[in-house]
């Protein structure tokens, strides 16, 4: 029996904080007598787990009946291959569906529901087809056939549970729920859904939040103009439409400009409240044929094209099927190429923006994490550096992430279909015969390019294991806003000019600002930020809000930021003055408190070159070349709040101000700045933050890290995602400043009073690379022939280096790597 729970954001088996490192398997891709070996490596590679998607499609029959033992093929024998990976040591993490995703047909569904069923696939815009294999999730005769599929595999996968004995810690219902609906921006607009969204609008209660826990209620929150205090928005135009269900239908389907404004903000918020109940009625199946006691996941979908900046997408739709629920933990997937100063600032900030979304017991996990090479379309067309694995590892554990699920780990073969269906290719999926050519592991069970840094990677995890599984992150003074309904953007009519403004507004203006300024320009000075969803908390007493706004925001979000500062609030703020709400209605709630006005635009174009140039306390700082500039008129009149202009176009129009309002003082950049850590640092001095963890260096690509346990015990991260050797001074916390040279695109964890079972390491300029009863390795020194560690205890013996005392420091001086031998 072993306990399986979430506690103050850490993984908990058999109540000891654990670090779950898992790799993807697809046993029905693999032969039966091959699961060993694929097993075997993901050992190899460091992993203390395995998962895996328990398709619906591979296991329903042509006539219907479904296969989980094997009887018609060894490779349906799902608990076979759990109890294999029990064998070699491994847990388990099921994925049964009913969607899996996985470039499978259907999305892993059988094609029996689309032709028992067409009153489950809906239509979008305009009725025109939806362009993918989305169903309507909630339908009734939906949900009959998922209990149906759940009937027939959950008893497999509740036998085999942790707490009864297995070795199942954790299964994810369904995956990636909506994001069918938003890369195709078609939402699944059937006649049930309709009439669901119909009752959704007349029912106020069901339009509130349903209920999250954690967060720092804000000062004074005033109410929404719908009586609640969570800034839920009445949609007037849209109750004035026709109830009869074909006009409603037409009306949605086909939006007038006049209530499109409230469509575009109304259905993704109600889409929110039909995901949480379609996974709470996945749950209660789930519940009902026994599966409970372990994590129920949730998989995050969001990045596109190589970028993360829209993963909060999956959030949004998702928040409230898990945030704050006991039991159940969201994951993030993600695929973003190569870790570049883009890449990095992506992943940061997404493992930010969940962390402020879960609950106090809900820890940050990854159930697709990129592991690959990037050649997914075996073209031999793009091949990852070999560090990237190893760097985003790295970035997630210092985050905290407690479960990291390497995708894929394993290729395999892709089946011929049971009955051909003449789609030009007729198997299970269409990525051809041949599936997951960029894994670690390659469809024949081959060592691929990145075995060997996924194995670094696993065996740096597992290393430091026992002090990453408790720490957590250390947030200087500083926190990114999350407006969580600015990413409420998947679906726009795109005949409607109203909805693409807005959508495009948001895009443009959200998470970490444009350009990425915000937080690339802050994480390169050495700032460590959590961030805070603003829809629910008031940022922290001591920290420094930073903010990207557009021309759309919230009213109640504008109050309550305005009275926020008024008591006295510090304020980063970097885009557009808010004019409007999200549904396109005219609101100035905050830029009237701040007594500024929005003039014009000027934007970059062929022969015009928008410049910002700095005032006041920022100079001197360069002129520097914008995408472009919102002019500003500052109100000066007796009464308004203190300001002074701290940027300005050439012609000596605003487009900066330092704001006094209040007790608090607000600092607004109306540019598309670039990345600028004189100009964002001098901001951060002016307010007064400065970096627990200062690097100095000449490269920008450096990125530092701290994670403490509660009695104080310290890992300091660095990452250089760069081709080059930087020397980096290391400051931390009244410790003496470490000259440091990093190796090109390399990760290292640094110990701080770090207790290990034969000593506590005061500081060391290597990493702990291995921990024995009799020995402690280190590998190369960072400092070169000055290189350090000092261990609070006696040492032997010592390789790699010259050993000296220091009261009752051992003091081992040399380039490294260095084995210190310790009395046993």
């Amino acid at each position: 029996m072993t306990s399986v729970e979430t506690r103050a954001g850490q993984l908990l088996i058999d109540g000891e904080p654990r670090l779950v490192i898992a790799g993807e398997i697809h046993y029905f891709r693999v032969p039966r007598d091959e699961w060993a070996d694929r097993l075997d490596l993901a050992v190899e590679a460091g992993c203390n787990a395995v998962a895996s998607y328990i398709p619906w499609l591979l296991h329903e029959l042509p006539d219907g009946t479904l296969d989980v033992t094997g009887d018609t093929r060894d490779d349906r024998d799902v608990g076979a291959f759990i109890d294999l990976c029990a064998a070699k040591g491994l847990w388990f993490i099921a994925r049964p569906g009913p969607f899996v995703m996985a470039e499978l047909m259907n999305e892993g569904l059988p094609f029996r529901l689309y032709r028992e069923h067409p009153e489950l696939v809906p239509v979008g815009w305009d009725g025109v087809p939806t362009g993918s294999r989305t169903l309507d999730y909630l339908h009734p005769a939906f949900l009959a056939e998922v209990r149906r599929w759940y009937a027939t595999v959950l008893p497999r996968i509740y036998q085999r549970l942790a707490p009864r004995g297995g070795n199942v810690i954790a299964v994810q219902l369904d995956n990636e729920v909506g994001m069918l609906a938003w890369v195709t921006n078609s939402p699944d607009l059937t006649g049930h859904l309709l009439a669901d969204f119909r009752d959704w609008l007349d029912a106020p209660a069901r339009r509130a939040s349903t209920g999250h826990t954690g967060g720092t209620p804000w000062p004074d929150e005033p109410e929404g103009p719908d009586g609640t205090s969570h800034g839920a928005t009445p949609w007037p135009a849209l109750a004035a439409l026709s109830p009869e269900p074909d006009a409603f239908a037409r009306a949605v389907r086909s939006p007038e400009e006049s209530w499109a404004g409230e469509l575009r903000a109304a259905l993704p918020l109600f889409m929110r409240d039909r995901f949480a109940r379609y996974l709470g009625a996945l749950r209660d199946l789930a519940h009902e044929f026994g599966v409970h006691d372990v994590p129920l996941l949730v998989n995050l979908h969001g990045t596109a094209a190589g970028s993360a900046e829209p993963f909060p997408i999956g959030i949004s739709q998702l928040v409230e099927t898990y945030s704050g629920l006991p039991g159940m933990v969201a994951g993030s997937d993600h695929y973003v190429g190569e870790m570049t100063l883009n890449a990095t600032t992506d992943l940061y900030v997404i493992n930010a923006f969940q962390a402020a979304v879960n609950g106090p017991d809900q820890p940050l996990t990854s159930v697709e994490f990129e592991a690959g090479s990037g050649d997914y379309g075996n073209g031999m067309d793009v091949a990852y550096d070999p560090s990237t694995v190893e760097l985003k590892t790295r970035l997630f554990l210092a985050q905290g992430n407690r479960l990291i699920n390497y995708y894929l780990f394993a290729g395999g073969h892709n089946r011929p279909l049971e009955v051909p269906i003449g789609d030009g290719i007729d198997r299970i999926a269409f990525t051809g015969e041949r599936h997951g050519f960029a894994a670690p592991v390659g469809p024949e069970g081959q060592r691929g390019l990145t075995f060997e840094p996924t194995s670094r990677a696993g065996r740096t995890a597992r290393t430091l294991a026992p002090w990453l599984s408790r720490m957590r992150p250390e947030p200087d003074s500083l926190q990114l806003g999350l407006v969580l309904d600015a990413y409420a953007s998947e679906y726009h009519h795109p005949g409607s000019a109203l909805m693409t403004e807005i959508t495009e507004d948001l895009t443009r203006h959200r998470g970490a600002g444009p350009r990425r300024a915000l937080a690339r320009s802050t994480l390169l000075l050495g700032y460590q930020f959590d961030a805070v969803w603003l829809e629910r908390s008031a940022p922290r007493d001591d920290a420094v809000l930073m903010l990207s706004t557009g021309r759309f925001m919230d009213a109640a979000l504008q109050r309550r930021l305005a009275a926020w500062v008024r008591g006295g609030g510090r304020l980063l703020l970097l885009g557009r003055l808010p004019e409007a709400d999200l549904a396109g209605r005219g609101c100035t709630v905050l830029a009237d408190a701040l007594g500024l006005r929005g003039i014009g635009m000027v934007w970059d174009a062929a022969h015009y070159f928008p410049t910002a140039r700095a005032a006041g306390w920022t100079k001197p700082w360069p002129d520097t070349r914008v995408g472009w500039l919102q002019r500003l008129a500052v109100d000066d009149s007796p009464g308004a709040p203190a300001s002074e202009v701290v940027l300005t176009d050439c012609d000596d129009i605003p487009c900066g101000v330092e704001v006094e309002l209040g007790r608090g003082r607000v600092v607004f950049l109306a540019a598309e700045l670039p990345s600028n850590l004189a100009l964002f640092g001098r901001v951060l001095d002016r307010f007064g933050v400065r970096p627990r963890l200062r690097l100095e260096t000449e490269v920008p690509g450096v990125f530092g890290l701290s994670t403490v346990t509660d009695n104080g015990q310290r890992l300091l991260h660095l990452l250089n995602v760069t081709g080059y050797e930087p020397e980096v001074v290391v400051s931390f916390d009244g410790l003496p400043a470490r000259r440091l040279r990093l190796p090109v695109r390399a990760g290292v964890a640094l110990p701080v009073n770090l207790a290990t079972p034969v000593g506590v390491i005061e500081w060391a300029d290597a990493e702990l690379v291995d921990v024995a009863a009799d020995r402690l390795a280190f590998g190369p020194g960072l400092a070169g022939d000055a290189s350090s560690v000092r261990l609070r205890g006696p040492v032997t013996a010592v390789e790699g280096g010259t050993l000296s005392v220091d009261g009752e420091v051992s003091v081992v001086t040399g380039q490294g790597p260095f084995v210190l031998h310790l009395p046993t």
